[in-house]
């Protein structure tokens, strides 16, 4: 439409220095034809700023994953589900972990550590092998109003569970029902026991659950301003022989994660398992009974390390209405949008950077 105006003005000009050039230019005529020019400017003024309203409003009427922060095609009002599933060595490879926006990967027993992971954006037809439940899991999911999954658990952690007010699905109840728990002939119980998410609205519908939630999102930056120290890899001892690794891809600017030194791959899809951010959390961690059961402290705060873009910053974490955000000097820090690996470590664990 600019161009059209441009000759328009040049086609007027024309017009007039001929007419003056036959001594015929009368000053009406002239004037007259000022206010056609002044029309077109302002029509072209008037459509480009209905281009940038436009604009506007298809950046306010787009839609974002509250825990991914990338764009959706889809309303993203249904609610998390978060699914504790299985670490042991006889339980890997994993099904849907690629898929999680978020895994927390925090220790239960002795050197085993377990996930819970939180789908929101991509929902796997199967995950697991799911898991019992403990507290201080449950009081994540709590964080992100979730829907909490397990499979069992004690007595005295099922009447916790119950009293904490999370919305729940216990595989026990559920067990090898065909509809929303079923055991794999491929392993052993307990490793065995996955949850078909198809049956998820059912059961939660049965349960008088809200299917659908507004999540509040996470902090997301797409600028470039992290600095930190850069680094290849990173290695978290939780014992001496438990270690997980993430070795940073610049290529896809991706951290590809390894369990005991074997990279882990979903068994769902065969992908390896990467994510845009690794956040470490150290906090207090206590033995609480025979059974190696723990209470992990996820309420004072404490150090931390961000990695990010091949990067890896010190900082501190707070919990802020049930989430462990970054912060620097006092300042909430924000995520790479993508996927998230959590690592809440004890604090006398190692860690190694190359």
């Amino acid at each position: 439409m600019r161009k059209l105006t441009f000759f328009s003005l040049l086609a007027v000009l024309f017009l007039a220095a001929c007419n003056e050039e036959a001594g015929a230019t009368k000053p009406e005529e002239a004037a007259g034809d000022e206010p056609a020019v002044e029309e077109d400017r302002e029509k072209a003024e008037k459509e480009e700023k209905e281009v940038a309203e436009d604009n506007e409003k298809q950046d306010e009427d787009t839609e974002w994953y509250p825990l991914t922060g990338k764009a959706s095609t889809e309303h993203t009002d249904q609610r998390v589900v978060s699914v504790m599933v299985n670490n042991h060595t006889k339980a890997r490879p994993q099904s849907g972990l690629s898929q999680a926006d978020i895994v927390y990967e925090i220790l239960a027993e002795g050197q085993i550590t377990r996930f819970l992971a939180l789908f929101h954006s991509h929902i796997p037809d199967k995950i697991g092998p799911v898991r019992s439940a403990r507290p201080y899991f449950f009081q994540i999911a709590d964080g992100y109003d979730a829907l909490y999954t397990y499979h069992g658990a004690s007595a005295s952690i099922n009447q916790k569970v119950a009293n904490s007010g999370v919305d729940y699905l216990d595989g026990s109840v559920y067990d090898n029902n065909g509809w929303l728990f079923q055991r794999s002939s491929d392993r052993l119980s307990p490793h065995n026991s996955y949850l078909l998410t198809d049956g998820i609205k059912r059961a939660a519908e049965s349960q008088g659950y809200q299917a659908s939630a507004e999540v509040e999102g996470l902090p997301f930056s797409e600028k470039d301003d992290f600095v930190g120290i850069p680094i290849d890899e990173v290695q978290i001892a939780y014992g001496s022989r438990t270690q997980v690794n993430f070795t940073y891809d610049p290529e896809d600017k991706q951290f590809l994660r390894s369990s005991d030194g074997e990279p882990t791959v979903d068994q769902l899809n065969g992908e390896r398992v990467s994510v845009e951010n690794v956040w470490i959390i150290e906090t207090d961690h206590r033995v609480i009974d025979n059974a190696g059961r723990r209470d992990i402290d996820l309420t004072s705060g404490g150090n931390g390390y961000l990695l990010q873009k091949g990067q890896m910053k010190e900082v501190k974490w707070k919990n802020v209405d049930g989430r462990l955000l970054p912060f620097e000097n006092g300042r909430p820090l924000a995520f790479t949008p993508g996927q998230t690996w959590v690592n809440i470590i004890p604090e006398n664990a190692a860690i190694q950077t190359d």
